[in-house]
């Protein structure tokens, strides 16, 4: 619904009362030098020893010492601002990570500086669980400085249908000469007890993810007139072996499809929404030489990234949550049965499992 106003009001911005839009992401090291430290700053608190952090730089000294995600934040931004300057919504933007920089706290810091009392936050990360989502809730309230903007995450949006539309394409092309493909898709691995406090009842994470995947199986057999049977498998896990992750992993479910006989194979990084260092490692060099050794014809297909959908599903959740805090009335989109999800979470939602931290974004 558009935006009213009377004859003696200027129209009212269709993203009203935010002045400023800030994409939030996980960051990634650009440099040699920078591999080690960043691993540090994902794994503080955590007792990890420097040489189990070494060992994983290895997978980014194979990519030429850096990971592949702050250049696809920096494309991802590009092609929102032209989204929202097509659509007439001049609003800044700004961008921030957890991990590396370009940090939360200078963009905050930023955006003080620039005058900005409230800003939507586009997190890349489309599930509910602790690390998918309320870790970055406590990170936007580290960030948050005293007489600085007010940050609102915008909802989750693993069933909108911008991040699922281009997979259901994406995968549409790749069994098109592969008929009878196995649709394996492909999420990170998270503990099972994180998996278990996920979402305001549980089991979340690994709920969202089956809709997901379901949703696309679904579309996929009623664009090709061929139902492919499909699995939910799992990757980059990094705890110790005595602590139960989700499983099971995919290279291991690759040796029992080969052991089933099996023929083609379509790997689909649903948990992700761009092609960064769990993708092109873990699926595009780990899995694919997998099923290279067992003989297995697989393809991965791409994710979102820049898929025009996609940039503009973030639009429409910015513009969605403005109404929202208008109270005007908005259409709130999902795909796949599930509703959409919530924009405040309950105060039990994604535990943090070292211990509670102050969050932005809850119910009060």
């Amino acid at each position: 619904m558009a935006p009213t106003s009377s004859s003696t009001d200027s129209p009212v911005s269709p993203v009203s009362p935010y002045d400023a839009l800030l994409l939030v992401s996980f960051g990634g090291p650009e440099r040699p030098e920078d591999v080690v430290p960043f691993l540090e700053n994902v794994t503080r608190g955590r007792g990890i020893p420097r040489d189990r952090l070494e060992a994983v730089g290895e997978h980014y000294h194979r990519f030429g010492g850096g990971s592949p995600i702050n250049d696809l934040n920096r494309t991802l931004l590009d092609a929102i601002r032209t989204d929202l300057d097509d659509h007439g919504i001049d609003i800044p933007l700004y961008w921030g990570n957890r991990n590396w920089e370009p940090y939360l706290g200078d963009a905050v810091a930023r955006m003080k500086e620039d005058g900005v009392r409230r800003a939507a936050c586009f997190v890349t990360s489309a599930y509910s669980s602790y690390s998918s989502c309320r870790q970055y809730r406590e990170d936007l309230a580290a960030a948050a400085v005293e007489d600085g903007p007010r940050l609102d995450r915008l909802r989750s949006y693993y069933n909108h249908p911008g991040f699922l539309a281009p997979v259901v394409d994406a995968v549409v092309v790749a069994v098109a000469d592969r008929p009878g493909a196995r649709l394996v898709f492909v999420t990170h691995s998270i503990p099972t007890s994180m998996n278990d406090g996920s979402g305001p009842e549980g089991g979340a994470y690994l709920a969202q993810h089956l809709n997901a995947a379901a949703y696309v199986a679904h579309r996929v057999a009623t664009v090709t007139g061929q139902d492919h049977p499909h699995d939910l498998v799992f990757c980059s896990r990094s705890g110790p072996p005595q602590v139960p992750w989700l499983e099971p992993d995919v290279n291991d479910h690759l040796e029992k499809l080969a052991g089933e006989g099996v023929g083609p194979v379509v790997l689909i990084p649903i948990g992700f929404v761009s092609d960064h260092m769990e993708v092109v490692y873990d699926l595009d060099t780990e899995a694919l030489a997998t099923a290279e050794r067992l003989g297995l014809d697989a393809v991965r297909v791409p994710t979102p990234g820049t898929d025009r959908r996609f940039v503009s599903m973030v639009r429409e959740l910015l513009v969605e949550r403005a109404a929202v805090e208008r109270g005007d009335p908005v259409e709130r989109i999902s795909v796949g049965g599930d509703p959409p999800c919530w924009d405040l979470c309950a105060v039990e939602c994604c535990p943090n499992p070292w211990g509670e931290k102050p969050t932005v974004g809850g119910v009060a």
